[in-house]
């Protein structure tokens, strides 16, 4: 009998032994996801069931042993839904809203725009000037643009200028053009279109020359835009970004007043702006790559940073986005190489002789900085590639990644093929197709209307992609869906062969993106080692239908490891 018990009481501590063990054996980490479908984005594209990580980083990416591998003081059941490396958008812009400003982004009506004026002319009273930003005429049931007298309908004491969505048009009312001093027989400015009715007037549309508007309207101090950029910035969470290419910053904040011209870019928010909001609330907005307006020779010889300052929350990208080297069209004043469709001998507007924009990019290169100008029409992509390569011949940079934003129309195959030699990268937006589908379908035609955004073609061809939504909207889901079907709002399929995969589409949103931005080694997959920077979606878009693309939702998004956003209802 006391054999017996002694045998059981060495089996006893044998068992507990072994638990102990077991326990030490289990390495710590501050975070265990498990019972769901990793998408890891590696090269392989590789897709495991559960994640563990600790300071901010992957540890371990496998199976549900990772739970008994390692003990995490928070571990979430995934229950079976998709996580991924988080989205990175190539090209967003934050904006500011002013005192003085309307919301038009969601109108559905040139009514309800008429409505938002009145409200805003009783606040400000009158002889104030009113803005507002983001009207899309193929949101609104009018199916048109709004005009002058549509503004002075409910505002004729009050200078209006409105933005549309994308920022290449603005409709002003007649006090706004005779502040500006537009009358019928103005000329077109340069790089930009006034537009007139049937009866030869002005009728309040200027394409890509806003600021003939905007130069009247009294300035806003940056205590009052301020608040609105972090409100923007804080949104993007919910929609799975972790990371964001800040296009367009100004710089002019930081440079002595001898280096400021007259071209010297004001756009606000500045890169001293941003770093001040990072610095203040950093840790719960998507890390963020800042490139910035040219400030001209002067300035960029004296700006005391380069592509690649800052730090992981923050950093600046390249000379991006301005000058531009075309509209956009959203004008439409993209630069093409054929007549706009309907409009014989019109094709945009090229805003550079190939030389005077050599003169630029030589700058951009001799000065070290990576380079990211915007280049929409087919024509200005051309011109745009073959002087970087000429600045690049000239001053060489190791591993450049310079690239084309936003490259919404299909190149020669002899441009493509000098892209591929020289590195140079298709900064792509691909829910335009769905948001301005429109006003492709307006503006071209045959072969130029099926490879508008494309992205199948230029990466089977190895134009490296990357995706991003220059806001129109800002919805990974949109780029997706618009990518992998081809599809615009309606049902039509434009370019088949431009079609990707979903896998290659959320590469194209993640890694791609990181690779653009020489951040590849610490972010867009989930790999040991990298950021775990991450979003859990309530659907797998490997699996459901294309059109659910733009249904599913984002329940989680993780940013180094902490949660940032949990969609309401979601477990």
């Amino acid at each position: 009998m006391k054999q017996k018990l002694f045998v059981s009481a060495l089996l006893s501590a044998a068992i507990l032994q072994g638990a102990a063990s077991t326990a030490l054996a289990a390495e710590p980490a501050d975070l265990v996801l498990f019972n769901g479908k990793v998408l890891t984005v590696d090269k392989a594209f590789t897709i495991h069931k559960a994640i563990a990580v600790k300071d901010g980083k992957v540890l371990a990416v496998g199976d549900d042993s990772i739970t008994k591998q390692y003990s995490a003081a928070t571990t979430i059941d995934l229950e079976g839904r998709t996580l991924l490396p988080g989205f990175n958008d190539n090209h967003f812009h934050p904006g500011s809203r002013s005192p003085r400003s309307i919301d038009v982004e969601d109108v559905e009506s040139i009514a309800r725009i008429q409505e938002l004026l009145r409200k805003k002319a009783r606040e400000l009273g009158p002889g104030q000037w009113i803005t507002g930003y983001g009207w899309d005429e193929a949101k609104m049931k009018d199916k048109r643009v709004p005009v002058k007298e549509d503004l002075d309908v409910a505002t004729p004491n009050n200078p209006v200028v409105l933005t549309r969505a994308g920022g290449h048009s603005a409709v002003g009312n007649s006090l706004a053009l005779k502040a500006a001093g537009i009358t019928r027989t103005t000329e077109d400015p340069k790089s930009g279109v006034i537009e007139h009715g049937k009866n030869g007037e002005p009728n309040g549309i200027i394409r890509e020359r806003r600021d003939l508007y905007l130069a009247h309207v009294p300035p806003d101090d940056e205590a009052a835009l301020r608040p609105s950029v972090l409100i923007r910035l804080r949104k993007l969470t919910a929609l799975g970004l972790t990371s964001i290419n800040i296009a367009g910053a100004g710089i002019y904040d930081e440079l002595p007043p001898e280096a400021i011209t007259e071209d010297t870019s004001k756009l606000y928010p500045t890169y001293k702006v941003l770093k001040s909001v990072y610095a203040e609330v950093g840790d719960q907005l998507p890390r963020a790559t800042v490139d910035v307006a040219y400030p001209g020779p002067k300035g960029l010889a004296v700006y005391p940073h380069k592509t690649g300052d800052g730090d992981d929350r923050i950093r600046l990208g390249s000379i991006g986005e301005i000058p531009g080297v075309d509209g956009g069209f959203t004008g439409p004043t993209a630069w093409t190489k054929r007549d706009y469709k309907g409009q014989p001998g019109f094709r945009g507007r090229g805003r550079f002789d190939e030389a005077s924009l050599q003169v630029i990019v030589d700058d951009i290169a001799k000065n070290g900085w990576q380079a990211g100008l915007h280049a929409i029409g087919d024509a200005a992509i051309e011109m745009t590639a073959k002087v970087y390569v000429n600045a690049l011949k000239k001053y060489p940079q190791k591993d450049h990644r310079w690239y084309l934003a936003h490259f919404t129309m299909l190149p020669s195959d002899a441009t493509m093929d000098l892209m591929v030699r020289n590195g140079i990268i298709g900064n792509a937006q691909p829910n335009f197709l769905y948001t301005l589908e429109d006003r492709y379908v307006e503006t071209l035609e045959g072969e130029t209307l099926e490879h508008v955004n494309p992205v199948g073609v230029p990466s089977k061809r190895g134009v490296l992609i990357t995706f991003g939504s220059d806001i129109l909207p800002v919805d990974p889901r949109v780029g997706l869906y618009s990518a992998v079907t081809r599809k615009g709002r309606g049902t039509r399929v434009y370019g088949p062969e431009e079609k990707v995969s979903i896998q290659e589409a959320i590469r194209m949103y993640t890694f791609n993106t990181a690779y653009m931005n020489h951040d590849d080694q610490k972010k867009g997959s989930l790999e040991v080692g990298k950021f775990a920077d991450m979003v859990v979606l309530d659907r797998d878009p490997l699996t459901i239908p294309p059109e659910q693309l733009l249904t599913m939702k984002v329940d989680m998004t993780f940013i180094g490891g902490r949660k940032v956003f949990s969609r309401q209802g979601a477990k």
